[in-house]
């Protein structure tokens, strides 16, 4: 295993501002928080990463686990100079924030961990799933994970940004996609939560089957400072699906937790 490369966003807002790190879902890229930004850009310095070989990142040339990603976090933000962060991710992002909050638990105020879980799926699919893309590339999950996405009229809303996210996925590189599934089959840390003292958000879309509302509670009650709240309208990209909303419960949490 090793820790791979990751590219941060330039960053957006106050330059004295705390420091807000945003995490991709897995086949997306910062893009997905493209709408969501500028709301919390009013009162953050915010920065966004992207996967290893999706967007800017460069593709992963070894293994890497989902720990492997959270120090590799903690790197690139630390070469901003930055000693002390506020995290929100989704999916594996949000799997990622978790990592982050038990191996660099000075690193981080508070998290908002958004549609994921302390583990996420059956190892068997994805390993299936690594599989299919080594064969069949990304462009064979479009139609599957147009499903998982989004909520019944996400698209119909956002139709442009839906659009881009699919661009993403099927930009990907193949091998690093793979990867981040083969990292998520080993990533569990339902054990670990009451290791977690800083405020933790658990955040679910109220359509989503890949991490509904159970993982989100089972969050926020394993950690030492949790809670869960519901976005409605979205499935498992908030961001994109409900900008709005979501930097709204963002706002309010890191301002409640972090005055």
């Amino acid at each position: 295993m090793t820790v791979p490369t990751l590219t941060l966003t330039d960053p957006v807002g106050p330059a004295d501002a705390p420091l807000l790190v945003l995490g991709p879902s897995l086949g997306t890229s910062a893009i997905l928080w493209e709408n969501t930004i500028p709301a919390l850009a009013g009162q953050y310095r915010v920065v966004a990463w992207d996967l290893p070989g999706h967007g800017a990142s460069p593709a992963a040339t070894d293994a890497f686990s989902v720990a492997d990603l959270a120090d590799a976090v903690a790197e690139a933000v630390r070469s901003l100079g930055a000693d002390r962060i506020l995290y929100a991710g989704v999916s594996l992002g949000g799997a990622t924030g978790l990592e982050l909050l038990l191996r660099h638990p000075g690193l981080v105020a508070a998290a908002a961990i958004v549609a994921s879980g302390a583990q996420l799926g059956d190892p068997q699919s994805w390993h299936e799933r690594a599989a299919k893309v080594r064969a069949e590339s990304t462009s064979s999950l479009i139609v599957q994970s147009g499903q998982r996405w989004f909520a019944p009229e996400s698209i119909a809303r956002e139709p442009e940004l839906s659009g881009r996210l699919f661009h993403a996925l099927q930009d990907a590189d193949d091998e690093s996609y793979a990867r981040c599934c083969e990292a998520l089959a080993d990533y569990d840390v339902r054990s670990e939560l009451g290791e977690i003292a800083v405020p933790v958000l658990a955040l679910w879309g109220a359509f989503d089957e890949v991490a509904p509302e159970p993982k989100a509670t089972e969050i926020a009650a394993g950690v030492r400072d949790g809670r869960a709240e519901r976005i409605a309208g979205a499935a498992h990209l908030p961001p994109a699906e409900q900008p709005g909303a979501t930097a709204s419960a963002l706002l309010a949490f890191f301002t409640e937790v972090t005055p």
